[in-house]
């Protein structure tokens, strides 16, 4: 059982040991005193008691608000420990709590924090990216997070920092690049390629890869960026693979951001996506992907044809067509016959589907006296569920 100052904590609530338990609004005031005292040590047991208190409960996150600028304030003047204890209670004051990010910001946190991101304290270093990406996920906070220049070192963190750090780095930045200038700026310090190499490690199915993926579909809206990522090598096929192995969020994600470099410039790009063997992906996203990575990928493989022509495009072009000129023109004939056993598959899949779809058109054609003729469909009384 924790003792801090002589509190003893029961059930997540502090109790002075011999004079009797405290109400939580005078032990709040009193931690709210401790934190603006003079004395260090005295300030590091307060910001450690928020710490603890505000971990896991809404109601003390707002109670005790109020520390939010002091706390700040060791952020700036303490020494090494101090910063780390208020660093933590900050961190959980502002967990799902907006108002508190807000405040947090309002009182000059971003400054010390992008300081300690480039720091060589491992630690301090994790628990501000941690602090950052808590800070981003506030609206309000973003355009100010990147104009306080946290986004070139959140990159470089996401090049050097450890596993957890790295992990975090890729999150804030998602939610930072939703800001349009936040994404001119992180284009300029090239996060490419530590983007491609955290892909290329963690898992495909991770909330970890489909962030990567998400961040990557942005920044492929320009130039620079699909310029870096072929010239990353396995760029590319770290984006086919999570289309293969991620999540359906990342899958949409991937397949959204080759569409974009293909719809770009074509003649450059599609050469490249094939060659990175995307074809049976593509058909598996077809039948199993979400609503938006279906027709995504329906328009990467129109775009991946020899010829398409817009123009002259048949209405009643099916996919098989689509698939089979494709497959002529790859390469590798393990991915040739791959995408082949896939095609026909999805056939079959197809053909089965359409078999339920009419058995239960049929069910709802059925009325208690008759069963309506076949080529003449439902009464017109009658509407098919769909």
């Amino acid at each position: 059982m924790p003792v801090v100052a002589g509190l003893v904590w029961v059930d997540g609530s502090a109790e002075r040991g011999e004079g009797g338990p405290k109400t939580s609004d005078a032990r709040n005031h009193e931690i709210l005193a401790r934190v603006q005292s003079d004395d260090e040590d005295c300030r590091v047991r307060a910001a450690i008691e928020i710490r603890l208190l505000t971990k896991a409960s809404s109601k003390h996150r707002e109670e005790l608000a109020e520390a939010i600028e002091p706390l700040v304030e060791m952020l700036r003047l303490g020494a090494r420990h101090c910063r780390v204890a208020a660093l933590l209670a900050l961190l959980n004051l502002a967990v799902k709590n907006e108002r508190n990010k807000a405040k947090i910001v309002d009182a000059g946190a971003l400054e010390p924090l992008t300081g300690f991101l480039q720091s060589t304290d491992t630690a301090l270093l994790e628990h501000a990216t941690a602090a950052i990406l808590t800070l981003s996920a506030a609206s309000i906070n973003k355009p100010r997070i990147g104009t306080a220049g946290a986004l070139p070192p959140l990159v470089n963190v996401l090049s050097n920092g450890n596993r957890q750090a790295r992990v975090d780095a890729v999150l804030a930045l998602y939610n930072l690049s939703t800001v349009p200038g936040n994404l001119a700026i992180l284009l300029s310090v090239k996060p490419v390629p530590p983007l491609v190499d955290l892909l290329k490690s963690c898992r495909k199915s991770s909330k970890t890869a489909e962030k990567c993926c998400a961040l990557l579909e942005s920044l492929l809206n320009f130039d620079e960026g699909r310029t870096a990522l072929t010239a990353e090598e396995g760029g590319v096929l770290a984006l086919v693979e999570a289309l293969e192995e991620g999540s359906l969020q990342g899958r949409e994600h991937a397949v959204g951001a080759l569409l974009t470099m293909c719809e770009s410039d074509r003649r450059r790009y599609r050469e490249v996506i094939l060659g990175e063997g995307v074809v049976p992906g593509l058909l598996e996203l077809t039948a199993e992907g979400t609503p938006k990575s279906r027709s995504q990928a329906h328009a990467l493989l129109k775009l991946l044809r020899d010829s398409p022509d817009q123009r002259t495009e048949l209405k009643a072009e099916t996919l098989e067509t689509i698939v089979c000129s494709i497959v002529s023109q790859v390469d590798s004939e393990e991915c040739g016959e791959k995408a082949v056993k896939m095609l026909a598959e999805m056939v079959q899949v197809s053909m089965e589907q359409s078999l339920r779809h009419l058995q239960k058109r049929a069910s709802t054609c059925t009325t208690p006296s008759k069963l309506a003729a076949p080529l003449r469909g439902c009464p017109p009384h009658e509407v098919p569920s769909k």
